[in-house]
């Protein structure tokens, strides 16, 4: 996996309930605290997910996010203008949640040459909880459409064993097992994200990097 200072480029996606949304949006406020210049926040989901940054987009521009997103009037997708322009920018932090699906696969496929950057991390989140997320074939046929359209050279696995604010650590510790498990010989689990409120209980019952999350909505 790419060390943070390397990446100011960061590619979120997942499916449905995955808490894609939750990581991007805590990701974009830590830089906003940690790192020089301006932080902005891509919007892209076009799946009518629970939470969208949009619905939050004031507590985002108190804590210095510039959010950017365009409104969805139809189902087809419709892309947020200045995203390669910041991604080529250096003084320059940006976050994407993207989603995933066919109309995740149109979005990012018209930044594609931008994504195999060495300034751009590509993160696949994975809620073991979540319906598709429970094994390998239906992550890997949700994935695949829209690497197909990307040409992504590499995708680093999260995972996000979320049932909601009231998940536990026990349901926490057993998510990311069962997840681990679940890639086994395919690829590697990068890191775990788990509610601020379990993140001690959580980190010590398991072997790689833990991120704690503020939830930003009522929703993973």
């Amino acid at each position: 996996m790419k060390s943070d200072r390397e990446i100011k480029n960061r590619v979120y996606l997942g499916g449905p309930g995955s808490g894609k949304s939750e990581i991007a949006m805590n990701t974009a406020i830590w830089l906003a605290k940690a790192c020089p210049g301006k932080v902005h926040l891509f919007d892209l989901d076009q799946t009518k997910a629970l939470l969208r940054a949009r619905d939050v987009q004031e507590k985002l521009e108190r804590a210095g996010v510039v959010l950017h997103y365009e409104r969805q009037m139809t189902d087809e997708p419709v892309l947020t203008g200045g995203v390669a322009a910041y991604m080529l920018d250096a003084d320059t932090q940006v976050v994407l949640d993207v989603g995933g699906g066919e109309a995740g696969a149109r979005l990012i496929g018209g930044f594609s040459h931008l994504l195999s950057r060495a300034d751009t991390g590509v993160y696949y989140v994975i809620n073991h909880y979540r319906p598709w997320n429970d094994e390998i074939l239906s992550v890997d046929q949700t994935l695949s459409s829209v690497l197909r359209a990307a040409r992504v050279q590499q995708v680093h696995f999260l995972a996000n064993p979320a049932l909601g604010p009231d998940t536990t650590a026990e349901e926490a510790v057993e998510g990311i097992k069962a997840t681990q498990k679940m890639l086994g010989p395919y690829a590697k689990l990068e890191a775990g994200y788990v509610l601020a409120s379990l993140y001690e209980a959580v980190r010590r019952q398991i072997r790689i990097p833990l991120y704690p999350l503020e939830l930003c909505g009522q929703a993973f």
